[in-house]
């Protein structure tokens, strides 16, 4: 049926850009994230990207209160997950979108944060919850000798003759206790900081680190949470970067430290899965906090055009600005839609897979990243100043082509994901 309007006026937009109409919840929700990203996170995440990363996380640093009143907002994943699943999905991307456009670095710190005891409600051990209630979480995966190959899933990533690396931190499995040696890498989000830490290693079972038969180019591994305050457990200098600089990163050490077994939430046989499951949750995040990060930019742009002149005029008054400015928000508009309908898969889907969000995290960074561009050429030299925020907006948003997995990477995988779904008779109808 045609919607007959009396009228041509402007269309109905949101902050969430030309959003269906929201319910009463929605709409309170995602005013008070906004609020919150607008008067907490933005002014905080300027002032943590001129401290060094040792200001960052000293006590009494603002990122402290920052963390702490994220945490007062009770947005609980677990709460959000009891709305029907089609408004729980737009509320979780609602959030992420807002906490993205107020500061990209605290929203990673702030999911990532809650990563352990996610996991410990899905496992339901109840003394694992426990232990990680109240606590600032980290998700530790990647290593020096064990980047995006810590992930791998299918055989075809390896190449000819090519075994999965064991990486630099490993776990010998006992009958009560895992012993662990080595050093995570740098890239660990909130690793500076945290108290618990959800981690996935290669594990010796007593028969070496690989597998047999069809395996023996994969290492065993093994998933567990361990608090950070053990005996032998220490950390690296948090590190320098040049964007996200408000979320504390930095090495985990650990020398011949002994975890409880039953404190491992995956052993051999599940822990593909497991990893799989997490991957696919937690990559769900990056996807709505740069939509977020890429509308902080269009808007700066956008008012900027209103305020700028040349040639006599404001610069929204030149065509070549109007056709700039609406293949920005075209991107927007993609970006955001690619996001939710990756989150929905993610979340409803019979059977998620982390390339399936991979691929969104990609698509969607990638537009931010033009985005971001084309604001920063559109504020001119004014952009290459620390007066406007646009320049920290494109070093945080550049990181992100890297982080949770680097571009070319993640796409390649998608190749993979498309082959093995042809061969098992996808699209041969």
């Amino acid at each position: 049926m045609i919607h007959l309007y009396k009228s041509t006026a402007l269309p109905v937009a949101g902050l969430s850009g030309f959003e269906t109409p929201l319910g009463e919840e929605e709409n309170a929700i995602q005013q008070t994230v906004h609020r919150f990203a607008r008067d907490v996170m933005r002014p905080i995440g300027r002032q943590l990207d001129r401290m060094t990363p040792e200001e960052v996380i000293a006590p009494g640093s603002p990122f402290w209160t920052a963390m702490f009143e994220g945490a007062q907002l009770g947005l609980d994943p677990r709460l959000i997950a009891q709305f029907p699943p089609e408004m729980a999905i737009r509320i979780e991307s609602l959030v992420g979108e807002e906490l993205g456009w107020g500061d990209p670095g605290l929203a990673i710190a702030m999911g990532v944060a809650t990563a352990p005891l996610m996991m410990a409600h899905a496992v339901g051990n109840q003394e694992l919850v426990d232990m990680c209630t109240n606590k600032i979480g980290c998700w530790m995966n990647t290593q020096p000798d064990r980047g995006s190959d810590a992930a791998i899933l299918q055989r075809e990533e390896l190449g000819a003759g090519g075994r999965q690396p064991v990486g630099n931190v490993t776990a010998k499995v006992g009958a009560d206790e895992i012993v662990i040696n080595g050093q995570s890498s740098a890239w660990i989000s909130n690793g500076s900081v945290a108290q618990v830490a959800l981690a996935y290693m290669a594990a010796d079972y007593g028969d070496g680190f690989y597998g047999t038969g069809e395996k023996s180019t994969f290492t065993n591994g093994i998933a567990m949470i361990i608090p950070l305050d053990l005996p032998g457990i220490s950390r690296g200098k948090p590190l320098d970067k040049i964007g996200q600089r408000a979320l504390p990163q930095g090495e985990i050490y650990f020398d011949n430290v002994k975890v409880p077994k039953r404190f491992a939430i995956a052993l051999q046989d599940d822990y593909l899965g497991n990893l799989a499951s997490t991957w696919s949750y937690a990559g769900t995040h990056m996807s709505q906090v740069f939509v977020g990060a890429a509308r902080a930019a269009f808007e700066l742009a956008l008012a900027y055009c209103h305020e700028r002149k040349q040639g006599g005029i404001p610069l929204i008054d030149h065509q070549m600005t109007q056709l700039r400015l609406g293949d920005m928000l075209r991107r927007l508009e993609m970006a955001r839609a690619v996001a939710r309908r990756s989150l929905a898969y993610a979340r409803t889907s019979p059977q998620s897979h982390p390339y399936v969000t991979a691929q969104a995290k990609v698509s969607v960074t990638e537009e931010a990243m033009k985005i971001t561009h084309e604001a920063m050429q559109l504020l001119g030299g004014n952009a290459t100043t620390r007066e406007y925020p646009i320049e920290k907006m494109f070093r945080d948003v550049r990181s992100a082509l890297i982080e949770d997995g680097e571009n070319y990477v993640l796409t390649s995988r998608l190749g993979v994901l498309a082959g093995k779904l042809y061969q098992n008779g996808w699209t041969r109808e």
